[in-house]
């Protein structure tokens, strides 16, 4: 099979935000005890933290976290993770129907987003709570006066602001299964309402607002259009959830999702559009994709309730998923012109590139490397390509070319760096890329993900899926031909 990728240096999608990049720590399963948090174990620092986990968190840049929901920040009560750990409550959270301790919140989670290098994208509670909770902990977060909030920050051995600049006004409000649901009637004035409070408390963050909790709610649409009527002059991006499933057990088919997840995209910058349209406005609303994965492999597991920290939503992902969660990722930097903010959901334990035992091991999962390289390798600026391929139906009609790709320019390194897949299943691809106005071009490096075992998975014991480099041509040119085996991922860095 062959295809042909067309690249101009001036056709530019646009500049993207390193947060698409971004992740999700939710108070949920094994996520933050047991997965990031863990006293007792060999390799946990001075605030329990464990070390390993640290380390492959670092390997893949992760630039901001979620936290701390989630379901669960609909029913949560900041000021119990905060101050003396021996004073904090023990609390059935329904959400999850476990118990949480409080050993971590925001006091220790804010100190872990800086050994991971990362930053706080924090949600407030507009569940069971409101806006006056959510300016509280703006101010216990963000404020430098002598004021009660900051005091009590200072108290708790806080001197400094924690400078949280990335906000999100709750979480899924339009879910039934949120506690405090909410008509978009009623969600758009009590996010207006907290968006105010919050940004007259500190101006300078930023807000998500948040969007239907899936494509595929019902409510989807006429939910982002009545609540950005009444936030749109207050909030700064609106969000989008998505996961996606092989339910039927159909590669081609689930390879194809990376297509409905674009369009979904395109669809949610519409409707902000639009309103900008009605209201006159010339500011732009952009997106944050704060919750997206692969998720369905975990959804029949059964685990007793009020338990502390059990094993939930340990999703186990094989090669196909790390295929989709490379499409993915693409479709993201293809579409950085309006989302600028992204978090996998979640990062280690519950539907995560990351796993580890209790006491033991840590390990990457299938999707840990599609997510490490566009991470690393994928700063700069998207191009808008121009792509001849094949095409097959992969149901529905859908069109699915074979080929589904990215190209990224980085001037600074002086790299222009290709992310493709070649979703056939039964044949390898060869794959011609004629770059103009960039110069000759030298490849500098070709990694490859690829499994002749769809359904092969990563464990504590064996790495069946892992990244391999190619050998390539250092021959300088204006024009290169690559070969892309069957169903696999790859990433081709170029020097100019």
């Amino acid at each position: 099979m062959k295809a042909k990728i067309l690249v101009n240096k001036n056709f530019e999608i646009g500049d993207i935000d390193k947060r698409i990049y971004g992740s999700f720590i939710e108070h949920l399963g094994r996520a933050v005890y047991g997965g990031i948090y863990e006293p007792t174990h060999e390799t946990a620092d001075d605030m329990g933290f464990r070390g390993d986990v640290l380390e492959l968190i670092k390997a893949v840049d992760v630039p901001i976290v979620r936290y701390p929901g989630g379901n669960f920040v609909s029913g949560y009560n900041w000021e119990d993770g905060t101050g003396d750990k021996a004073k904090r409550p023990r609390r059935q959270e329904l959400a999850w129907k476990s118990i949480e301790t409080n050993e971590v919140g925001i006091d220790e989670f804010q100190e872990w987003a800086k050994r991971a290098n990362s930053e706080v994208n924090m949600a407030v509670n507009l569940g069971t709570r409101g806006p006056a909770d959510a300016q509280n902990l703006v101010e216990y977060c963000n404020s430098d006066r002598d004021t009660v909030y900051a005091n009590m920050r200072r108290v708790n051995g806080f001197d400094k602001p924690f400078k949280i600049k990335t906000w999100c006004l709750g979480n899924e409000m339009d879910g039934a299964w949120q506690m405090g649901h909410k008509t978009a009637e009623e969600y758009g004035r009590v996010a207006t309402e907290a968006a105010k409070l919050m940004k007259w408390t500190d101006p300078d963050i930023e807000l998500v607002v948040c969007g239907s909790s899936g494509y595929y709610i019902p409510t989807f649409g006429k939910w982002e259009h009545e609540v950005l009527r009444h936030t749109y002059e207050y909030i700064d991006y609106i969000s989008l959830h998505q996961y996606y499933g092989n339910h039927e057990n159909n590669a081609s088919y689930f390879l194809s999702e990376s297509l409905q997840m674009d369009g979904f995209i395109k669809s949610v910058a519409a409707i902000c559009d639009a309103v900008k349209a009605e209201k006159h406005s010339k500011k732009q609303v952009n997106l944050s994709f704060d919750e997206w994965n692969i998720w369905y492999h975990s959804n029949n597991d059964k685990t007793e309730d009020w338990q502390v920290a059990p094993s939930l939503l340990e999703d186990l992902y094989n090669f196909e998923d790390a295929l989709l969660v490379g499409c993915m990722l693409m479709t993201l930097q293809n579409n950085c012109d309006r989302v600028k903010i992204a978090c996998l959901a979640q990062l280690v334990n519950v539907i995560a590139p990351i796993m580890t035992e209790t006491g033991g091991k840590v390990w990457a999962q299938t999707i840990y490397y599609p997510y490490l390289y566009a991470s690393r390798y994928g700063r700069g600026k998207t191009l808008r390509t121009v792509n001849t391929c094949e095409k097959y139906t992969a149901g529905n009609g859908l069109l699915v070319p074979f080929i589904e790709s990215s190209v990224i320019l980085n001037e600074e390194k002086r790299e222009l760096v290709l992310f493709a897949v070649n979703r056939n299943l039964e044949e390898s691809m060869e794959l011609e890329l004629c770059f103009e106005d960039l110069g000759e071009l030298t490849v500098a490096e070709h990694i490859e993900l690829y499994c002749d075992d769809l359904k092969a998975v990563n464990t504590k014991e064996n790495e069946a899926v892992a990244p391999k480099n190619l050998e390539v041509s250092s021959n300088p040119s204006t024009a290169h031909t690559v070969t892309l085996n069957r169903q696999s991922w790859n990433m081709i860095r170029f020097k100019y």
